[in-house]
């Protein structure tokens, strides 16, 4: 079987179009490295393209504020990753003077940029033959050759680098590392792939022992923690409510979000209501939704609920709720007043 030769011709006949792949800009590449990372290529080219739009170059982003990356980034999560965006294109332009490092191991410098990112990069900009190797290249190689290693381990990336690495064409380094990844996207998907039309049926080891869904192998499991979330929305006599930027590490950083009473376990709405009285002029106090919002992140599960606190008193710094969508907050947030307030 000549791997690499059958992997493209299936390729080029079934690639999507996608505005990343017709060009060779590193930039351009690099913005939508970081934007798929954990996300979706229908959910993270319309931030692509509206990236591209506000920030054609990378000056222009590395001079943008950093309320202004976060807002744009509103609803795509892990936003560390906006954070390191910013952060990179900001050292690109005053230590590097504009430019992009142009090899596999200076890319790996950045902020944010881990060894899959800057060989996608690398190859993808300037064909450098280093193959790339992401959760779909780790899915293909296992199920075509057996590979029962557990990829939750260190050591086991090493093997499937290796292994990428010595079937990479060495002057194709661009075409084979799109080819496998949506070779992985498309055809050899997770879940119920479709092996009776898969190009490598007759040689595929997981087709063959009818071990498809045991492939890639994965003992480390992400342990959920619940956190309790009591939002207080809180609206003064002016009819202003009150946003806070959520400045500790963790999630959300640097975000706006309401007044929040955070819980390990559940409270008994009795004592929220109290707490509310003790702190706050209230006039009126309206629980939003009585059922929780379940907010569902990689490693946590965040139960929600919003309080409306009607105040006698004017706040000082309180802004009206056009201001507050203004603002870069978590997706939850934006969505509540969306469908409360606008």
């Amino acid at each position: 079987m000549n791997f690499s030769k059958t992997l493209i011709a299936w390729y080029l006949q079934n690639k999507r179009s996608l505005p990343w792949r017709e060009t060779t800009n590193p930039y351009f590449i690099w913005l939508s490295e970081i934007i798929l990372q954990q996300t979706r290529v229908a959910q993270g080219k319309p931030y692509y393209e509206a990236f591209l739009q506000r920030f054609p170059t990378v000056q222009d982003l590395a001079f943008a504020t950093e309320e202004e990356v976060l807002k744009l980034w509103q609803g795509l999560g892990y936003y560390s990753r906006a954070r390191n965006l910013h952060a990179t294109a900001k050292y690109i332009v005053t230590e590097l003077q504009g430019k992009f490092p142009n090899t596999y191991t200076d890319l790996l410098s950045l902020k944010g940029v881990g060894e899959y990112t800057a060989a996608a990069i690398a190859s993808f900009a300037y064909n450098e033959s280093v193959a790339v190797v992401d959760g779909n290249v780790f899915r293909v190689l296992a199920r075509i050759y057996g590979l029962e290693s557990d990829i939750a381990k260190a050591t086991t990336k090493k093997e499937f680098q290796k292994l990428a690495q010595e079937l990479l064409p060495i002057d194709k380094a661009a075409l084979f590392n799109q080819a496998i990844m949506e070779f992985g996207a498309l055809q050899c998907v997770p879940k119920n792939p479709d092996c009776t039309i898969c190009v490598f049926q007759s040689s595929c080891y997981a087709y063959q022992k009818k071990k498809v869904d045991e492939f890639p192998f994965k003992s480390k499991k992400i342990k959920i923690s619940h956190r309790y979330f009591y939002y207080l929305v809180l609206r003064d006599a002016a009819n202003h409510f009150v946003m806070l930027k959520r400045e500790e590490k963790g999630i959300w950083h640097n975000l706006y979000e309401f007044t929040l009473l955070e819980y390990d376990q559940k409270p008994l709405l009795k004592e929220i209501v109290s707490r509310i009285q003790e702190q706050y002029p209230v006039k009126e106090i309206i629980v939003k939704n009585e059922k929780e919002l379940l907010h569902k992140l990689s490693h946590q599960h965040l139960h929600i609920h919003f309080i409306e606190v009607v105040l006698n008193t004017k706040i000082e710094n309180a802004i009206s709720m056009e201001r507050a969508l203004q603002l870069p907050m978590p997706i939850v947030i934006h969505n509540f007043i969306a469908s409360n307030y606008l």
